[in-house]
C-alpha cells in the first residue's frame, strides 16, 4: 500500500465507526507562543481534551502534520525523521479502552478493512502502575482477548509487557510527579511491530549484542501506535483524581505503519521518501544501496521534506525561532550533499529536489504554485550558505589546532554539525577535542532551556487577554489589506506573542509609507467604532457562500467556526477561524504597523503592535 492508500484506509475505517475527519492544523500553531511547532497530533486538540465542545462531536480522526526539532540529531538511521504525519483518533468523553484497543488492533490486522498485518508480529506495552494509580490490568485483559480471537495465547512476558510511568504514561509534562496542578494525563498502551531478529544486524546499533526487548533501540521493534487513556487530573495535594470526562487520544505514525506493511524497517524505502532518495542518487552519482551513503541521503531527504512543509506553512530561514530551525535543516542538508559529492557545486540543486516532495503530497497538502514558492525560498538560503561553507572550510584549513570551541563556533555560526567538522578535519589531517565541543554544546543547551522556560512539550495555546486581542487584530489587518491593496492579498501565515502580531501575506511589491498609513488608519477607525465580533458555526459551503475567507490553503472540516466583525449584513471582516477572539473591538487599543519585510516569492510580512 502507498502512504496515501494507508491514510485513506484509516479515514474510511474510522468514519465507519462514527468518526468525523478533521483537517491537519499548520506546523506553526497559530496564536500559541508556548511552543515553536506542532509536534504531536494531540496538540491542536488540547482545548477539546480539556473540555471545550468540538463542533463536529465526540468522535474525531485526522492525519496531523508534525515536526520535532529535538529529533534533528537522531535522523540518519532507518526510522527517525523530523517531519512526519500522525494518524489520530479521539473520543471526547465517548468510548474508552475496550473500544479503542479493539479499533486499533482490527485496523492493524484486518485484511479487508485494515492493513492485514500478522498479529503474531505485534507486541504491546501497558502501564505497570505507580504514583497512586494501579497497574492497568484492564488493558492487559483486553489485549489477551483480542489476541485470543486470532488464536494467539498472549500473556505478560510474551507479546504483552508492563512498563512504569517513564514509558507508559502520557501528559504534556511527562510522568505524574512532573505534572502541574490541573494537568490532565493517564496511562497509555503502545503497539510494536517485530521485523524479526535478523533485522538487528541491518543497522550498526550499539544495542545489537544486548538482550532485545520491545523498547530497546536496536531496530528490530518499531512502535507504530499509542493509545492514551486520558482519565486523571493532578490535584494541589499532589494526588491524581479521575476526570469526569475520560478521553481517548490515539496517535499512529503513518510512515512507520507503511514500513510495517512493506515489512522493511527502513522507512526511507516507503513511497514518500524513496522518490526523494532517487533524486539525491541522480544528483550525487551514488547509490543508496551502499550502506556508507545511507545516513547522508536519509538526512537530506528528511530535512528537505521538513523544509518544504515548513515553508508551505510560511516559515522562512532566519536567525530566530522557527526560521532558525529551518535554516539549520537546509544548511545541514547542504553540507551532507557537499561531502556526498565531494564539492559544493551540487548543493544548488537541493531546491530542485523539492519538486518530487510536492508531487508526492500534492493531492493532500499542496497547490499548483507551491513548487515555485518553496524552491525560491530554498535557493535563496542555499545561495547564502555557499559563501558560509567556503568560509568555514577555510577557517579550519588555516588553524593549526582546532579546539572544541572552534568546532562549536562553526556549528553555531555556519551550521556545521560536529560530524561534518570531523570529516573536514580528517581530510586535512587534523582532529578536534570532542569532549570540549560537548561541554560548549551542553552550555548552549542549558541557556536554551532557561530561555524557553514555560514552553510546554506539547504546547498550549496562550489565551491571555493580550494574545486574544492580537488574534482579533489579525482579522482586521487581513481585511484592511484586501480593501486597500486588493483582493489578491491572501494570508500566508501569522505568529502572535504577547508583544506583537506578525502577519505574512501575498503581495508583489513593497507597500508605500502612504499605503501603510492608510491601512493603519482604517483599522484604528474600525476599532474606534467599537464593532461587535460574533461567532457562529456553519456548514463550510454556506460560510464560503456568505463571503467568509479561508486562509493559506488550510483544509477545513464540513462544519466550521466563523467570526464576523461588524454587522453580519455589512461586515468589515468574516473569516473561518478557531479563535479565541474578543467580543467587541471596544476591547482593543489602537494599533501601529511597526515594520515591513520582504520574504521573497511575492510574500510580504508586517509587524503590528498595540499602542
Amino acid at each position: 500500500m502507498t502512504i496515501n492508500e494507508i491514510r485513506q484506509k484509516y479515514f474510511d475505517f474510522m468514519v465507519a465507526r462514527g468518526h468525523q475527519i478533521i483537517p491537519s492544523s499548520p506546523l506553526v500553531p497559530e496564536g500559541d507562543a508556548t511552543t515553536l511547532f506542532t509536534s504531536a497530533g494531540m496538540q491542536p486538540m488540547m482545548p477539546y481534551l480539556l473540555g471545550q465542545k468540538h463542533p463536529l462531536g465526540t468522535r474525531l480522526a485526522d492525519s496531523q502534520k508534525c515536526f520535532r526539532s529535538q529529533d534533528i540529531e537522531e535522523v540518519g538511521d532507518n526510522r527517525h525523521t523530523t517531519f512526519f504525519e500522525m494518524l489520530g483518533n479521539w473520543s471526547l468523553g465517548d468510548y474508552f479502552k475496550k473500544e479503542q484497543l479493539e479499533y486499533f488492533f482490527r485496523f492493524l490486522t484486518d485484511k479487508k478493512d485494515g492493513l492485514g498485518l500478522d498479529p503474531n508480529r505485534l507486541s504491546v506495552s501497558v502501564f505497570a502502575g505507580g504514583d497512586g494509580v494501579d497497574k492497568d490490568e484492564e488493558a492487559i485483559s483486553i489485549w489477551k482477548n483480542l489476541f485470543a480471537k486470532t488464536g494467539i495465547n498472549a500473556k505478560e512476558g510474551h507479546q504483552i509487557f508492563a512498563y512504569p510511568a517513564k514509558k507508559n504514561w502520557w501528559s504534556r509534562s511527562g510522568t505524574p510527579d512532573k505534572m502541574p496542578v490541573g494537568e490532565p494525563g493517564g496511562p497509555d498502551s503502545e503497539v510494536f511491530f517485530d521485523f524479526g531478529e535478523d533485522r538487528k544486524l541491518h543497522e550498526n546499533s550499539p544495542f545489537k549484542n544486548e538482550p532485545c526487548h520491545i523498547n530497546c533501540d536496536c531496530g528490530r521493534y518499531l512502535e507504530i501506535g499509542n493509545s492514551v487513556f486520558m482519565q486523571y487530573v493532578k490535584l494541589a495535594d499532589g494526588s491524581l483524581k479521575e476526570l469526569p470526562q475520560k478521553n481517548i487520544d490515539f496517535g499512529g505514525g503513518l510512515v512507520r505503519l507503511a514500513a510495517a506493511v512493506n515489512d522493511d524497517p527502513d522507512i526511507f524505502k516507503t513511497d514518500i521518501y524513496f522518490p526523494v532518495i532517487n533524486e539525491i542518487e541522480k544528483i550525487s552519482g551514488h547509490s543508496y544501496e551502499i550502506a556508507d551513503h545511507q545516513p547522508s541521503m536519509r538526512i537530506i531527504a528528511d530535512h528537505l521534506t521538513a523544509a518544504t512543509f515548513l515553508i508551505k506553512d510560511s516559515v522562512f530561514p532566519s536567525n530566530k525561532a522557527q526560521g532558525y530551525v529551518l535554516r539549520r535543516l537546509l544548511r545541514r542538508a547542504a553540507v551532507k550533499l557537499h561531502f556526498l559529492m565531494g564539492s559544493r557545486e551540487g548543493i544548488t540543486q537541493l531546491a530542485g529536489i523539492t519538486t518530487s516532495i510536492v508531487d508526492i503530497y500534492k493531492s493532500i497538502y499542496f497547490a499548483g504554485d507551491d513548487t515555485i514558492y518553496v524552491q525560491s525560498a530554498i535557493a535563496q538560503e542555499i545561495g547564502k550558505f555557499e559563501k558560509s561553507l567556503d568560509k568555514g572550510i577555510k577557517e579550519l584549513e588555516k588553524k593549526a589546532d582546532v579546539s572544541g570551541k572552534d568546532a562549536f563556533d562553526l556549528y553555531q555560526n555556519h551550521g556545521f554539525p560536529l560530524e561534518i567538522t570531523i570529516e573536514i578535519l580528517a581530510q586535512l589531517g587534523k582532529q578536534v577535542d570532542i569532549q570540549e565541543f560537548q561541554k560548549e554544546f551542553e552550555k548552549h543547551q542549558n541557556v536554551s532551556r532557561t530561555s524557553s522556560t514555560g514552553m510546554f512539550k506539547g504546547g498550549l495555546a496562550d489565551q491571555s487577554v493580550i494574545v486574544t486581542a492580537y488574534h482579533t487584530a489579525t482579522h482586521l489587518l487581513h481585511a484592511a489589506l484586501r480593501q486597500i491593496l486588493g483582493n489578491h492579498v491572501s494570508q500566508k501565515g501569522s505568529n502572535i506573542t504577547s508583544l506583537r502580531l506578525r502577519f505574512d501575506f501575498s503581495h508583489p511589491e513593497k507597500i508605500s509609507d502612504e499605503k501603510i498609513e492608510e491601512i493603519q488608519s482604517l483599522i484604528n477607525e474600525k476599532i474606534s467604532e467599537k464593532l461587535k465580533v460574533t461567532k457562529e458555526e456553519l456548514p463550510k459551503e454556506k460560510a464560503l457562500e456568505q463571503g467568509a475567507l479561508a486562509f493559506f490553503g488550510q483544509k477545513y472540516p464540513d462544519v466550521v467556526t466563523v467570526y464576523t466583525v461588524g454587522d453580519p449584513k455589512n461586515y468589515f471582516s468574516k473569516e473561518l477561524c478557531g479563535g479565541p477572539h474578543v467580543e467587541s473591538l471596544s476591547e482593543l487599543a489602537k494599533i501601529k504597523i511597526v515594520k515591513q519585510e520582504t520574504l521573497g516569492s511575492g510574500v510580504r510580512r508586517l509587524y503590528l503592535q498595540f499602542v
